[in-house]
């Protein structure tokens, strides 16, 4: 059986809408409060290999961190946009939703069915 895990805000309006398309298909994933948890860079570059992006794809460019901390900045490694993702967990973007080996970023919301369309409940 697979595991859904989100990654959430529930201030975040797609995040709450990702979330009960979600459980609308009978699924309880695994919910993680992205902003309260500190993330160790492998766990990072796994959501993104797993997404099949870059980290610089997965910053959120309008919060002010981006721009306080010049992340448009191209010369920037991808570790230096890891760093920053995991000093200011605000900049990623949200929600995520991995199954297996495979994950989504809920935006629009309905994207989440993509990967979840063959999930089984038991």
């Amino acid at each position: 059986m697979k595991k859904i895990i989100i990654y959430h805000n529930p201030q975040c309006s797609k995040s709450r809408q990702t979330l009960e398309i979600i459980r609308k298909k009978g699924i309880k994933p695994e919910i993680i409060l992205y902003l309260d948890k500190t993330f160790s860079p492998n766990e990072l570059k796994d959501i993104i290999v797993k997404l099949g992006i870059t980290p610089r794809d997965l910053l959120r460019k309008g919060e002010s961190e981006y721009k306080e901390n010049n992340l448009k900045n191209l010369n920037l490694e991808d570790d230096d946009l890891i760093r920053a993702m995991i000093k200011h967990p605000k900049l990623i973007e949200r929600p995520i939703v991995i199954a297996d080996n495979k994950a989504i970023i809920g935006r629009p919301p309905e994207k989440v069915l993509e990967l979840i369309s063959d999930f089984q409940i038991t």
